[in-house]
């Protein structure tokens, strides 16, 4: 059965003013579908036809035979988490025992979005900017270049900031940073960050 591109969780204008529709009518109607549709024609007739999304990323990482494979199995994976990682009336504070073990990570959430920003501005070129649950139990932020996802290197994501340009370029042009502010700030969705930090406490 061939992968699917998802539908977003919100109307592709819901963000606004914060991240546009037209930035969504190429971020996630052309280079999410561009990923979906090219690993449609990879897998056919190799060991990963019938598998996960989950099971390619984790199967095929750092294989130089299967690199294309890679990048768009996980560049889908990425770009879906991205969506649901965010809301409408985003921001605010997370609660509960993911507000309590940011706190006893980083010292505040202040503290925390700092060194979020950092993660997300210091990533050169294409990326992402993470917040994961090491195999350890802590919390920690990281950021990977191109399409590599923290499940590929044994963490829980928890949430996501994609830095790749073609994501803010339409609406911030080379203002990664004011981006990524506005992610931290009207954006973030702390309930599927919460749910995610369950998940794999139950795991």
């Amino acid at each position: 059965m061939p992968f699917e591109h998802p539908a977003l969780p919100y109307a592709p204008n819901a963000l606004e003013p914060h991240m546009s529709a037209r930035t969504f009518e190429f971020h996630y109607g052309k280079h999410h579908k561009a990923y979906v549709d090219t690993l449609n024609t990879l897998v056919p007739g190799t060991a990963w036809e019938k598998a996960s999304l989950e099971d390619i990323i984790k199967g095929t990482h750092g294989d130089a035979g299967q690199i294309k494979i890679f990048n768009n199995a996980a560049q889908i994976w990425n770009h879906t988490f991205f969506w649901n990682g965010m809301k409408p009336q985003g921001g605010g504070a997370p609660t509960g025992d993911l507000a309590k073990k940011i706190d006893a990570a980083f010292g505040d959430l202040g503290t925390f979005k700092a060194k979020f920003k950092e993660a997300a501005l210091t990533q050169f070129g294409s990326g992402w900017a993470w917040l994961v649950l090491t195999m350890e139990g802590k919390l920690e932020i990281t950021k990977t270049a191109n399409a590599v996802n923290p499940m590929a290197l044994g963490q829980r994501a928890l949430l996501t900031c994609d830095v790749w340009e073609h994501a803010y370029y339409l609406d911030y042009q080379n203002r990664r940073a004011d981006m990524v502010q506005a992610f931290l700030d009207h954006l973030v969705n702390w309930d599927f960050a919460a749910r995610n930090l369950d998940s794999a406490k139950a795991a």
